[in-house]
């Protein structure tokens, strides 16, 4: 079954945080090392101190980057830089934002969400997770006993109904958080405590299909959390904090529900490309400028992606839908209809790519960049994966290859924690 319920949030206290702008950050997993540092440089009081504190020399099981972490974490509550709501409710979340500048706002709300087990789940993941990621998260929930970030789930509204009770009920009211980062979007918050409307979103979300789009680490963390604490004696069913994952959830039926390509930046290969003219037609682009608008136009109808060198700039359209079925024998018909997939299998394995020299970005510029520079030979701008896509593709109990998608924007880290104990 599907359930979600209300909860007291910790959040930052203005009067004594800071400036909200100078204190929030984004997830944990878009953070490079440099970012690291710069969002430490920002505040004493920056989330990424809990949520991603630093290694240092000496660390040890007594005194690491995790127990640092709970330290902080603690003074904070205690010294009430962050503070929890006296009452329970659901924090719907705004975000606006442009892309290629064009306005967007895409309406959510932050709640919690039964965990489930796997048998008969109706919460359904699309990306393969990493052992190293996860342990990593374990380590820190363990540690301070809190959901730091909201992994991000997509339900279906085509009514609109939430969207309804925001209109009516919360924007009257002022957000009590409102924050611009540093992609100019900006980010707002409102609380809901009014059982009757709380009611009302719970009973439209009920045994629906659930879709996680970001957060996929973080759920099997709370999986095996979950595991753990019943091994313990716990219960499974019931309120128990650990049955409850802190959860974004957005319109999968919003037209404001970006999912950005992921490009793939290829070190090195081991092969010629000889043979790309057997399975795709190849169009030189005279213009880099006109790179994205030819493939999104290509993308519309066909399998189609950009080919990056320092010599030429390809745009490669496989030649014929039937050539699928008859190189990618496993996976459903949505899994190899995926341009990962058909780059994949059509070009990275027969020049014998391995997953560690490949890079991924959203940013095309990233990828032009490290080829111009030499750091590669290669990249492949992609086309979006859409949001059906996904859908089948979970609802099949597949996993897309990593680095797929990239919902946009992030659901910033700080906004709201759910403390487990």
């Amino acid at each position: 079954m599907t359930e979600i319920r209300s909860f007291q949030a910790l959040h930052y206290n203005p009067e004594k945080s800071g400036d909200l702008s100078k204190v929030v950050c984004p997830p944990y997993d878009v953070i490079s090392p440099v970012q690291q540092k710069e969002y430490y440089a920002k505040s004493k009081n920056n989330f990424i101190r809990v949520m991603l504190a630093h290694d240092q020399n000496g660390d040890d099981e007594q005194n690491n980057r995790y127990t640092r972490a709970q330290e902080t974490f603690e003074q904070w509550i205690a010294e009430g830089i962050i503070e929890q709501d006296e009452k329970p409710g659901i924090y719907f979340y705004k975000q606006e934002y442009k892309v290629l500048g064009t306005r967007h706002s895409r309406l959510g709300f932050i709640s919690l969400m039964r965990v489930q087990d796997d048998k008969d789940s109706r919460v359904f993941p699309h990306e393969k997770t990493h052992a190293q990621a996860k342990e990593d998260r374990l380590r820190l929930w363990s540690a301070l006993k809190a959901n730091l970030s909201s992994i991000f789930v997509c339900f279906s509204d085509k009514d609109k109904k939430i969207e309804k009770i925001f209109n009516k009920q919360v924007v009257v009211n002022d957000p009590f958080i409102d924050v611009m980062d540093e992609d100019d979007v900006r980010h707002q918050v409102w609380r809901l405590d009014d059982p009757v409307y709380v009611n009302q979103i719970v009973e439209t979300l009920d045994q629906q299909q659930l879709f996680i789009a970001d957060g996929h680490h973080r759920y099997e963390v709370a999986k095996f959390y979950r595991r753990q604490q019943i091994a313990q004696g716990g219960a499974a069913k019931g309120t128990a904090a650990y049955n409850y994952i802190m959860t974004y959830f957005t319109n999968m039926d919003s037209r404001d529900l970006q999912i950005f390509p992921m490009h793939r930046i290829v070190k090195s290969m081991s092969g010629k490309l000889d043979f790309l003219t057997e399975f795709f037609r190849i169009d030189k682009i005279r213009s880099k400028d006109d790179m994205v608008i030819l493939l999104g136009k290509a993308g519309q109808n066909e399998h189609a992606f950009i080919l990056y060198t320092k010599d030429e700039v390809l745009l490669l359209r496989l030649k014929n839908k039937a050539l699928i079925d008859k190189y990618i024998p496993e996976g459903s018909k949505a899994y190899r209809h995926l341009d990962a997939t058909i780059l994949k299998h059509f070009i990275l394995d027969r020049v014998d790519v391995q997953s560690e020299d490949i890079g991924y970005t959203k940013s095309i510029q990233d990828v032009m960049g490290a080829v111009e520079s030499g750091e590669a030979q290669a990249g492949f701008i992609m086309n979006a994966v859409k949001v059906k896509q996904l859908r089948d593709i979970a609802l099949n109990g597949e996993r897309m290859p990593p680095k797929t998608t990239y919902f946009y924007p992030k659901v910033l880290s700080g906004l709201t924690v759910y403390k487990m104990d």
